[in-house]
C-alpha cells in the first residue's frame, strides 16, 4: 500500500464546500466524465501529498443514501462497486445537525471515514463554536477542521485520510438504536443475511437490512437478483413489522429510522460538542442579505440590475480582446492568401477554416468573461436565490420552482448549455412538471447561441448592445414560461407540486475556483469550435464549393480574364505579378487591373456558390424564408444551425467569404452583414428570435430522446422551428410596414 496509489471519495450535502476543497486539492488536475451507464456528470482530480499520488473523485451532492434521486443512487453505488480507499465526508460547521444525517448513514456503511468540518469562519461568525476533538471521539472517526477557501487544515485533512487508507480496513457498521419494535426485527433480519451471505460483497449486513426497511426500491431490486427467495422472506419480514408499526403508531419504519438518526446526532451535539456564544435567533449575516435579495418587490428588481451588470461587464471589458482576436484571424487570412496559390486549398483554408471555425473562437474572450460573471453569480449562493424567487413565477406558469435551475443550466443567464440543463430535469418529482421543463430549457440562449447574438447585436445595435442582450434574455423567459403554460394546459396537464430548497450561506467566491470554472466551460466552447464546428464548417464548405459551375460558365470568366488582362501594357503585367498583395506600392494602371481581376474573381465565386449543393437548397426555401426576410445565404446558416448554433456564424463567414461581390466589403463578419442591403435592422430582430427559438441542436435533441423518447424530441424539433418561424414572420412582416 505504501507505494500503490490510494483512491478517495469527497462526499457531503449540496454547498457543504464540496467542490471548493476539490478544486483546492487538484487545481487543475482533475477532468470531467459521466459514471457507467449513467449521464449524471462528475469530477476526478489527482494531487500529491508527500509522495504519495492520490485520485479524488468528486461525488454528486447529496442528503442521504436512500434511493430517491439520481445524485443518491451515483453515490451509493460508487462507493460499493469503486470501493475507495477513504471517503471525506466534507461537513459544513454551521449546519452541523443536519449535515451530519448523511454521517450516519457512512458510519452504517461501513465505509473508511474521515469528516473535514468545513467553513468553521462561518460557524464562528455565527458565534458557534465546535469542539471537533469531542466530536471525533463520540463519532469514532477522525474529524478535521479546515477552511476549504482558503485552504487552511487541507493540509493535516489529507495526512489523517492517507493514514486511514494506509490501514486498509473492512466495514464495519455503526450500530445507532432505532428503538425497541426496529432493533429487534434489525438483528433478525442481519442473522438472515450473515448466514446467507447476502450482497455482504458490497454492503455490510447492518446497511442491508436497514434498506430493507426503508423499503429502498434499488437495494429490493439488487436481494431479488442475488436470492429471489431470500428476498422474498426479507421483504415478508420487513411487510409485517410495517403493518403493525402503521397499526399501533401511523408511521413507517423509514420514519421511525430518520427520527432516531436525528436523535443520535442531537444526543452528541448536546454531549458539549457544540455551544452558541450568543443568542441563535439572531438574523445571520446571509439572513439580513436575504431579506432585500429575496424580498417581493426588491428582489426581482435586484436580480435585473445584477443580470444587466453582467452583460455590461461582458461587453465593456472584452471588446478589446475580441478585436485581438479578429486581428488575429485576419492576419491569418492575409498569410495564407499570400503563400498559397489560388484553388481549393486555399478556398478551404480560408473560406471553410480561418472564416468557418475563427468566427466562432473569435468570440471566445466574450465566452470567458460571461463564464467568470455567472461563476462569480454561482459560487457566491446568488444563483440558489434566484430560484427560490422565481419559484413564485413558475407556479403561474404551471412549473416547479425546481425548474429553474435547469434553465439557468441551459443559459437563463446566457452561456449555459441545453444539454445538462435537459439531464437536471431528473430532479423534478412530477412527470409532467418534468416533461414541461425539459421541452423548454432549449429555449435559453445557450453559449453556443451567445456568439450569435452578439453578432448581429454587435452589427446592428453596437451603441446599447448590453441593453439589447438584456432584452433578448429577457424574451427567452417569457416564451420559455408561456410556451410551458400551452404545455402544461394542453398536452401535458396535471397538478403542481410543493417546492423545498435550501438556500446556502453567501460566501466570497475563490479566484482559483472561479478561474477553475471559467476555464472547464469556456474550454468546453474552444472544444467543440475544434471538433464539431470544424468537421461541419468543412462539410458545409464543401456543399458550397461543389459540384462548380459548367465548364461554358467558367470558360466565360476565363475569357474576361484575358480581356481585362489583355487591355494593360506587358509593364502594368509585370509589376501586378511582383507585388500581387502589395496595393500600395502599385501604380494606378497595376491597382486597376487588380480590381477587375478581383471582382470576375468574386463574381464567379458568386455564381459557383449559388449553383453549389448549398446554395441550391437555400435558393429553394426562399420562397418560403422572405417572408421572415431571410436570402438563400442566410438560409443555408439556419440549416447549419440544426447541427450546432455555432454553426450559424461559421457558415454566415464561409458564405461570405467565399460569395462576396463588393471588392470593397471585406472586413470582419459584421461589417459584411452590414453593408449587406438584404439585412437590416428588421431583419436582424427577426433573425435573432428565429435562432434563439427554433429546433434544439442534435445533441440536445438525442438527449431529450434518451431522457423521454425519440418522439418527443421530433415534437421538439417541429414546435420549436415552427413556433420560431411564426415569430420571426410576424416581426419582419410587422416591422417592415412600419419601415
Amino acid at each position: 500500500m505504501s507505494n500503490s496509489k490510494i483512491t478517495m471519495a469527497l462526499a457531503g450535502n449540496p454547498n457543504a464546500g464540496k467542490t471548493t476543497l476539490f478544486n483546492k486539492l487538484t487545481g487543475a488536475r482533475q477532468h470531467v466524465g459521466n459514471y457507467p451507464g449513467i449521464t449524471v456528470s462528475h469530477k476526478e482530480g489527482y494531487f500529491k501529498h508527500q509522495g504519495r499520488e492520490t485520485i479524488i473523485t468528486d461525488l454528486p451532492g447529496t442528503y442521504s443514501l436512500t434511493a430517491y434521486s439520481i445524485e443518491e443512487i451515483v453515490s451509493r453505488d460508487f462507493l460499493t462497486t469503486e470501493k475507495p480507499d477513504v471517503v471525506i465526508n466534507i461537513v459544513d460547521a454551521s449546519n452541523l445537525e443536519r449535515n451530519l444525517y448523511l454521517t450516519t448513514q457512512f458510519l452504517e456503511m461501513g465505509v473508511p471515514l474521515i469528516i473535514a468540518l468545513n467553513m468553521m469562519d462561518v460557524a464562528r461568525d455565527r458565534g458557534i463554536e465546535i469542539r471537533f476533538t469531542k466530536l471525533s471521539e463520540l463519532l469514532g472517526i477522525p474529524v478535521v477542521p479546515i477552511i476549504a477557501r482558503s485552504g487552511k487544515g487541507t493540509e493535516e485533512l489529507i495526512s489523517e485520510a492517507i493514514k486511514i487508507a494506509n490501514k486498509n480496513l473492512p466495514l464495519v457498521s455503526k450500530d445507532i438504536s432505532y428503538g425497541e419494535d426496529l432493533d429487534e426485527v434489525l438483528m433478525e433480519i442481519i442473522a438472515v443475511i450473515e448466514e446467507a451471505s447476502f450482497l455482504t460483497p458490497n454492503y455490510t449486513p447492518r446497511f442491508t437490512a436497514i434498506k430493507y426497511l426503508e423499503h429502498d426500491d434499488q437495494m429490493l431490486t439488487k436481494g431479488a437478483e442475488a436470492d429471489p427467495e431470500l428476498a422474498r422472506h426479507l421483504e415478508q419480514t420487513v411487510g409485517i413489522v410495517s403493518d403493525h408499526l402503521l397499526k399501533t403508531m401511523d408511521v413507517y419504519p423509514e420514519a421511525i429510522i430518520a427520527d432516531h438518526r436525528y436523535g443520535f446526532i442531537k444526543s452528541i451535539i448536546r454531549q458539549g460538542v457544540m455551544t452558541h456564544k450568543f443568542d441563535t435567533d439572531r438574523l445571520y449575516t446571509s439572513d439580513r442579505i436575504d431579506k432585500v435579495l429575496t424580498n417581493r418587490l426588491m428582489g426581482p428588481v435586484v436580480m435585473l440590475v445584477i443580470l444587466f451588470g453582467l452583460y455590461q461587464f461582458t461587453f465593456s471589458w472584452s471588446e478589446l480582446p475580441v478585436l485581438w482576436m479578429e486581428g488575429l484571424f485576419s492576419w491569418l487570412s492575409t498569410v495564407v492568401e499570400t503563400s498559397i496559390p489560388d484553388g481549393m486549398l486555399k478556398s478551404l483554408i480560408i473560406s471553410g477554416i480561418i472564416d468557418g471555425v475563427g468566427g466562432v473562437l473569435g468570440f471566445v474572450p466574450l465566452i470567458m468573461f460571461m463564464f467568470f460573471g455567472i461563476a462569480v453569480l454561482e459560487d457566491s449562493g446568488y444563483l440558489a436565490r434566484v430560484a427560490f424567487m422565481m419559484d413564485r413565477v413558475f407556479r403561474i406558469f404551471g412549473l416547479h420552482g425546481s425548474s429553474v435551475m435547469p434553465f439557468i443550466v441551459s443559459g437563463g443567464i446566457a452561456g449555459g448549455c441545453a444539454v445538462p440543463g435537459v439531464m437536471a430535469t431528473r430532479t423534478l418529482r412530477s412527470p409532467k412538471e418534468r416533461m414541461a421543463t425539459l421541452l423548454t430549457v432549449p429555449f435559453m440562449n445557450c453559449g453556443a447561441k451567445v456568439p450569435v447574438l452578439v453578432l448581429l447585436i454587435g452589427a446592428f445595435f453596437k451603441e446599447h448592445k448590453a441593453l439589447y442582450m438584456f432584452l433578448f434574455t429577457m424574451l427567452a423567459w417569457l416564451v420559455a414560461l408561456f410556451a410551458a403554460k400551452f404545455l402544461r394546459m394542453t398536452v401535458l396537464k396535471g397538478e403542481a407540486t410543493p417546492f423545498v430548497m435550501e438556500l446556502p450561506p453567501y460566501r466570497f467566491p475563490t479566484l482559483q475556483g472561479l478561474l477553475i470554472h471559467t476555464w472547464e466551460r469556456t474550454w468546453q466552447y474552444v472544444k467543440k469550435a475544434g471538433t464539431v464546428i470544424l468537421g461541419i464548417s468543412i462539410l458545409l464548405w464543401a456543399l458550397m464549393t461543389f459540384p462548380g459551375l459548367p465548364d461554358s460558365q467558367s470558360e466565360y470568366y476565363d475569357t474576361l480574364r484575358d480581356q481585362a488582362i489583355s487591355s494593360f501594357t506587358p509593364p502594368v503585367l509585370r509589376e501586378l505579378e511582383k507585388n500581387p498583395s502589395q496595393s500600395d506600392q502599385l501604380s494606378a494602371d497595376a491597382m486597376l487591373l487588380q480590381n477587375k481581376l478581383t471582382l470576375i474573381n468574386q463574381q464567379e465565386s458568386a455564381k459557383t456558390l449559388k449553383n453549389s449543393v448549398a446554395g441550391k437548397i437555400g435558393s429553394f426555401f426562399v420562397p418560403i424564408s422572405s417572408f421572415a426576410g431571410f436570402d438563400w445565404r442566410t438560409n443555408i446558416a439556419m440549416l447549419g444551425g440544426f447541427a450546432a448554433k455555432e454553426v450559424i456564424i461559421s457558415t454566415l463567414g464561409t458564405v461570405y467569404s467565399m460569395g462576396d461581390l463588393d471588392s470593397e466589403n471585406t472586413g470582419s463578419l459584421d461589417q459584411r452583414l452590414l453593408n449587406d442591403p438584404n439585412w437590416n435592422r428588421v431583419v436582424a430582430v427577426s433573425a435573432l428570435v428565429f435562432i434563439m427559438f427554433y429546433a434544439p441542436c442534435f445533441v440536445t435533441l438525442v438527449c431529450i430522446a434518451k431522457e423521454a423518447s425519440w418522439k418527443w424530441a421530433f415534437f421538439s424539433m417541429a414546435f420549436n422551428t415552427v413556433f420560431a418561424f411564426l415569430a420571426a414572420v410576424a416581426i419582419f412582416q410587422i416591422g417592415s410596414l412600419f419601415g
